[in-house]
């Protein structure tokens, strides 16, 4: 059997197990990458080269620098400039929403923008009378539009910025996708600003969450505690708990300014049906409730437990409470620094990304084991994983074949065809399996085929671009597309409606302006 052959019956198997979704996407990676080399496509040192290759590794760098900023209080910060700057009529609202996700998700990928601001975004849905439905599926779909706007904005870009070093066109610098992304994301807000009333439905989500701006001052006036009270700030928050039946607590004593039993916490007052109690000794009972005060580290840590039920979870009312928190001045430093990098191409975008990693942990702003646990590790074995697909269909001839067949169904039609049939095949793929592995199978095919017309692969690789960022039409597209599903009260039918008229214009934009912009 031909090794091209051989190729393709692996990369159909990866698209069959990807579609069926029964599989881990990060084990039908690796099984790619071990059937390569079973069957003698690849050496094992090709077939694991992905592993250790520099865009996985700048990938999950800047996992790690998103991480930063959202534990640090800065995306929570920019929330609440979204909340205070939002006004009341809709379309100024949702462009506003739109355009600040965008700009997010330019520096730290579409799912820790999205992830970010939903909450924001629901609250201010309360706030203007707007369904959570008729906003957030508009937040996740500027975010894949801000993806476009910087380098840091997508694994995707990554892939076809060193496809095009790769290739001898050189790689796209750290803010020319914004060439594209800035007329993309103009497009995409004013079509969800006209067309989003019409045809996203008026939903919300089974459970909403809670709007926090006046907690403070509901929990001084039920505990009685004085006006003057801080009761959040960078360093310190609180936490309402509630006494459980069987609670180990039962039973015990506690009064005002009593300090818990790890140290940590302080007790700043006792309340049984609805009344105040204290300031002297009250033996604890089933129902009572108890307001502490702590570090917001502290809080994270002893809460929740076994013996106490939360009202409201800690990280939860941070993010809408407390503005820029303890190391976000040392977050947006090194990110700053991470992107004059980028920019200036001083050094390579792994090494980059990998600095400003350590620099964070070194800095303490996140720790080793905070920064482990925030990489997306099924995104970065999913990328190792394909890399060597891509390596077999270019060894092989695979890619050359499908690029052969391409260029024979356009014809004569020349290169707009030829971009117009690949922006085609990324986007049905791109509903159906991740868009980075979808990048990953069609980038040597694209560049293939460039070869074949003999024209410019920047133009197309960047069509490509275009066309992955598309993943548009169903919930399972992108991450970023289900994280609005629950929350806006979405249907799986709900995302086409809004979807399909966003896809013409990213098809206008990857078939007419990108080589305007790169000229074949």
């Amino acid at each position: 059997m031909a090794e091209s052959t051989i190729t393709y019956l692996v990369l159909g198997a990866a698209v069959v197990l990807f579609m069926s979704n029964r599989v881990p996407v990060a084990l039908v990676a690796t099984g790619v990458s071990l059937s390569l080399w079973a069957t003698g496509i690849l050496d094992l040192d090709k077939a694991l080269a992905g592993f250790g290759d520099p865009t996985v590794l700048f990938i999950a760098a800047t996992f790690v620098v998103a991480e930063a900023l959202d534990v640090t209080g800065v995306t929570a910060w920019i929330g609440q400039l979204l909340l205070a700057r939002s006004g009341s009529g809709r379309p100024k609202v949702l462009a506003l929403i739109m355009l600040v996700c965008a700009l997010i998700t330019a520096l730290i990928t579409p799912n820790a923008s999205v992830a970010a601001l939903i909450p924001a975004v629901v609250i201010i849905g309360i706030r203007v009378r707007e369904p959570s439905s008729q906003l957030l599926m508009p937040l996740a779909f500027g975010a894949h539009a801000g993806a476009l706007l910087a380098l840091t904005g997508s694994p995707v870009n990554v892939l076809i910025a060193n496809a095009g070093a790769d290739a001898g066109v050189g790689a796209f610098g750290f803010f020319e996708f914004a060439l594209a992304g800035v007329p993309l994301l103009v497009g995409t807000i004013a079509i969800a600003v006209i067309l989003g009333p019409k045809v996203l439905p008026r939903r919300n989500a089974k459970v909403m969450p809670v709007d926090f701006s006046d907690l403070a001052t509901a929990l001084i006036r039920d505990y009685q505690l004085d006006d003057a009270t801080d009761l959040y700030d960078r360093e310190q928050g609180v936490a309402e708990l509630v006494i459980p039946p069987r609670s180990g607590l039962i039973g015990q004593a506690a009064f005002p300014g009593m300090v818990t039993e790890s140290g940590d916490l302080v007790v700043l007052g006792v309340q049984r049906d609805g009344d105040h109690l204290g300031p002297g000794q009250i033996v604890l009972a089933a129902g009572d409730a108890l307001l502490v005060r702590g570090t917001w580290q502290a809080l994270s840590v002893h809460l929740p437990d076994d013996d106490v039920l939360v009202v409201d979870e800690p990280g939860a009312v941070r993010r809408q409470v407390v503005a820029l928190g303890i190391g976000a001045k040392e977050a947006l430093a090194v990110l700053g620094a991470m992107v004059i990098l980028l920019a200036t191409g001083a050094v390579p975008p792994a090494v980059a990304a990998l600095l400003a990693a350590g620099s964070l942990i070194l800095l303490r702003v996140v720790s080793i084991d905070h920064a482990f646990r925030a990489i997306s590790w099924t995104t970065v074995v999913l990328v190792a994983g394909m890399i060597p697909l891509s390596t077999a269909m270019q060894s092989t001839g695979a890619a050359r074949q499908l690029a052969d067949g391409l260029v024979k169904v356009v014809g004569d039609a020349g290169p707009y065809a030829l971009v117009a049939g690949l922006f085609l095949m990324v986007a049905v793929l791109g509903q159906l399996i991740s868009n980075t592995a979808t990048a990953l199978i069609v980038i040597p095919i694209a560049v293939s085929s460039a070869a074949e017309l003999g024209v410019s692969s920047r133009p197309v690789l960047m069509a490509v671009n275009v066309a992955a960022t598309a993943a548009l039409l169903t919930p399972v597209a992108t991450p970023a597309n289900l994280m609005v599903m629950e929350p806006g009260g979405y249907r799986f039918g709900d995302y086409w409606k809004l979807g399909l008229p966003l896809m013409a214009w990213y098809a206008v934009i990857a078939i007419a302006v990108v080589p305007l912009i790169w000229r074949f």
